[in-house]
């Protein structure tokens, strides 16, 4: 079964099951949130990937650039892992791990949940980094992050999610988003989705990646030699982006 039938069948329990007062807050929630435009805002293939420092759930610092000195990288964001759809998408990740090495590519997991945060689970840790992006800081370089509603927040608050501290920036959280990118920099491939309930499969990662994999004209990366199109910097964090026309390769919906 694939990831996203699995979601649909979990989808379809939850609603014939869940308070209907709960339902209809996430639908109202994901209307709202497609509403804003923040997909067509967010940083797209054809675009540089922002560089990042992420510590994982070790405490070890994980750049980009040293993951793009090996080759590909499949830069995966996801809300928490309290979430039911996000331990779904990680298991599946975690299936395709080999599979993504095999082709010269890494994989990571960012999102906003600290590790101290993460709810105590049987569930076996993934084969790749799980890395911490504070305050969605990377999240918002990129165009994703988004203020959950003030009506959601009691809803994720008992189903495990906890904020590392106070404040309106640690309920930020990420659309889920995949980039993939090359040995560049570049974003070569990206699927967002405001559906929560909707990823990217395994299966068109290793589609994306086993071309880049064929290449032969691979080279060491240099920051700057393809950055053709970059977000603008004004602003900081939640700069706005520039204009996102013609994307090499995107998903989005």
């Amino acid at each position: 079964m694939s990831l996203n039938s699995q979601m649909r069948a979990f989808q379809h329990a939850f609603t014939l099951n869940a308070d209907p007062g709960i339902v209809d807050a996430f639908q109202r929630a994901q209307s709202a949130l497609a509403d804003t435009g923040i997909v067509d805002r967010a940083l797209k293939a054809g675009f540089s990937m922002p560089e990042f420092t992420l510590f994982d759930l070790s405490g070890q610092a994980v750049s980009l650039h040293s993951l793009l000195v090996r080759g590909p990288v499949v830069v995966s964001f996801y809300p928490g892992d309290w979430c039911d759809y996000c331990v779904m998408e990680l298991a599946a990740l975690a299936a395709i791990h080999d599979e993504v090495l095999q082709l010269g590519a890494s994989l990571v997991a960012v999102s906003p949940q600290a590790p101290q945060t993460r709810p105590k689970s049987s569930v076996t840790e993934p084969p790749f980094p799980l890395l911490f992006d504070a305050e969605a800081k990377v999240a918002r370089r990129c165009g994703i992050a988004f203020p959950l509603s003030e009506e959601l927040r009691p809803i994720y608050t008992g189903a495990g999610r906890r904020p590392s501290s106070e404040g309106q920036d640690n309920w930020l959280l990420p659309l889920p988003a995949t980039y993939i990118v090359d040995w560049t920099g570049e974003i070569v491939f990206s699927f967002l989705d405001t559906d929560y309930t909707s990823r990217l499969e395994p299966a068109e990662i290793l589609a994306v990646l086993a071309p880049l994999a064929r290449r032969t004209d691979r080279e060491q990366p240099v920051w700057g030699r393809r950055r053709r199109r970059t977000r603008a910097t004004r602003g900081g964090d939640d700069a706005p982006l520039c204009d996102f026309s013609n994307p090499t390769s995107t998903r989005t919906r």
